[in-house]
């Protein structure tokens, strides 16, 4: 074998014949490469690590081996990730499908499906494909009009409500059943969010829901299975109304950021779908 060759260890890593790893690249014992992925010059597989189809990982990037206890520890690389140069991925980590791992990146937590990740350690920056779905607007006060605007996604919609200037404070108000086409049974709030942390990422099989952002400012992705898009929350008379069966994800949280949603539903644990491949097939789109 000469030095420029692919080094795979004495307990063979398994490779789809349909993929190409690079001279220079290095496959652990126990590594998996899945059919039609693209291993690149001096990429390094970790002992253990997995890669499904459609995989590409760029030069010099690292999936670190597993530890002792394999199935806690080793790379999940779910279908057509794109892993940038010199990126590096912890032991543990699982990347759904689609993500995209900008190059550079130390990723130590596991990252969703469609999400962009970059630095150091890498936070999510972006997900793929997405439009966005409105225009920020920098004067509301004295809005005379309320509006709804419709997004890509299905039965997304975006809601603007009256501002009524006041020396005293200025008051904004909105009406379920009304502007806002269910009546709420709960809300909750988020805060204190560190704005490298994401939440939300799962859908209601029933429940309704509509986020303000009565403080600060987040970011809200919402996904019907087809089309994605994300509408940023940055004032209070600004909300967001999120259909049954829509995948929601909530990130970019400003250090101030207080995120209040209204829920049709009483909390059911039965009514939340938290795999993203699972919606899909509920969806009837996989």
């Amino acid at each position: 074998m000469s030095p420029a060759s692919p080094v795979i260890g004495q307990r063979a890593a398994i490779v789809d014949p349909e993929s190409v790893v690079d001279p220079g690249a290095v496959l652990e014992p126990g590594s998996v490469i899945g059919p039609r992925c693209r291993v690149r010059s001096g990429a390094h597989v970790g002992a253990g690590a997995q890669l499904d189809r459609d995989v590409v990982i760029g030069p010099n990037a690292t999936l670190e081996a597993a530890g002792d206890d394999i199935d806690a520890t080793r790379v999940r690389v779910q279908a057509g990730v794109r892993i940038g140069a010199n990126a590096t991925i912890c032991a543990g980590v699982t990347l759904a499908a689609r993500c995209e791992i900008r190059p550079g990146a130390v990723v130590t937590r596991s990252v969703p499906t469609c999400a962009i990740v970059e630095g150091n350690p890498a936070i999510i920056t972006g997900y793929i494909d997405t439009e966005i779905g409105d225009a920020h607007e920098s004067a509301t006060i004295g809005r005379t009009a309320a509006s709804v605007e419709r997004t890509p996604v299905k039965g997304v919609t975006v809601h603007r409500f009256l501002v009524h200037p006041d020396l005293r404070g200025n008051l904004t108000v909105g009406e379920f059943d009304r502007q806002v086409p269910f009546k709420p049974l709960r809300y909750f709030m988020v805060f204190g969010v560190p704005n490298r942390e994401v939440r939300g990422e799962h859908a209601h099989r029933e429940c309704h829901q509509f986020l303000i952002c009565v403080h600060g400012s987040c970011s809200v992705v919402a996904d019907d299975g087809q089309k994605r898009v994300e509408v940023t929350l940055d004032e209070p008379s600004k909300g967001l109304y999120l259909p049954p069966m829509t995948w929601g994800v909530q990130y970019k949280y400003s250090p101030d950021a207080i995120l209040l949603v209204f829920a049709s539903h009483y909390y059911d644990g039965a009514d939340y779908i938290r795999d993203h491949a699972q919606f899909l097939a509920e969806a009837g789109l996989q």
